[in-house]
């Protein structure tokens, strides 16, 4: 039997293999969207970001007369206004807001180390109870709970004072979630029964076998609760009254309510909340590259 060529279909010229006229596939254009989307989202967050950097370059003449993205002149003359403002009071509200985090932040990743271990490790009655009040307190938003926490600490007459700010952060339900979850995942069951057979109190399993295991969680704990605490606005509004007690935020929300009658102070807010973010981007830094060296290592053990 006789077979006829049937000659192959040569592209259209202009045009690449897999292709429709000259334009890519249907496919690799959806996948575009993600990404264009996840830009979009880019420019949203970082062009406010990007205002407050520039803006902190400029004096007071220049910051309405001048270009919004043009840098400016007058950088270390806002610096060095806002360290002389009453006697540098900004710093004191920089060392408060770094007490009220850096401390609240450690006992909080402290507080849901010890709960995520006990929930994700021993079984007693209740526990799932529990559990589902942590997870109704994650769901609860924190504006909910600013005028009781002010209630009750009023009545142990700890408001206008450190423990009246430092208190209620202490406590995370979203910190115990996520150290419960760590728990169950990384600590196995079979290595705490190691422990106890071998001997060992339950503290100290806790400490040298499940403790060294949940670092990592646990660093993620600490990283969201200091920038949660360094942010918090609303708590210590309503509980300090002593300026030299204020954090950051209500410190340079007090000098922006005074800007409203003294222009000249825009230049201090803005140059103040310039520097509020580097110590939040120096230690969102500090941690990725301890998460990066805790993935090595646990790459090399396995």
């Amino acid at each position: 039997m006789s077979s006829l060529a049937v000659p192959k279909a040569e592209p259209m010229s202009g045009s690449t293999p897999g292709t429709v006229h000259g334009r890519p596939p249907l496919r690799r254009r959806i996948a575009l969207i993600p990404t264009v989307t996840l830009l979009l989202g880019a420019v949203y967050c970082l062009l406010p970001v990007a205002w407050v950097v520039i803006a902190a370059t400029k004096s007071g003449g220049e910051l309405f007369s001048t270009f919004t993205f043009l840098p400016g002149s007058g950088f270390a003359e806002n610096l060095r206004d806002l360290s002389a403002y009453r006697d540098g009071v900004y710093w004191a509200w920089v060392g408060n807001s770094a007490l009220y985090a850096g401390l609240g932040a450690l006992l909080s990743a402290c507080v849901s180390a010890f709960s995520g271990y006990a929930l994700a490790t021993y079984r007693f009655r209740g526990r799932e109870a529990i559990f589902s009040v942590l997870l109704a307190g994650v769901l609860m938003p924190p504006v909910i709970l600013a005028i009781p926490q002010y209630l009750l600490l009023a009545k142990a007459d700890l408001t206008d004072s450190f423990l009246g700010v430092l208190l209620p952060q202490v406590l995370s339900p979203y910190g115990v979630y996520l150290a419960r979850i760590y728990a169950a995942a990384a600590v196995p069951a079979d290595v705490v029964e190691a422990g106890r057979m071998d001997g060992a109190s339950e503290w100290r399993i806790f400490t040298r076998i499940a403790l060294p295991m949940m670092v990592p969680g646990m660093v993620t704990v600490f990283l969201f609760q200091f920038v949660a605490i360094w942010n918090n606005f609303l708590l210590p509004y309503i509980m300090l009254s002593d300026d030299e007690k204020f954090p950051i935020t209500l410190g340079l929300y007090t000098l922006l309510e005074q800007g409203a009658n003294t222009p000249a102070l825009y230049t201090l807010v803005i140059t103040g909340a310039f520097l509020a973010v580097l110590p939040l981007i120096a230690l969102f830094l500090v941690i990725q590259r301890f998460w990066s060296l805790d993935l090595l290592s646990g790459a090399v053990k396995s």
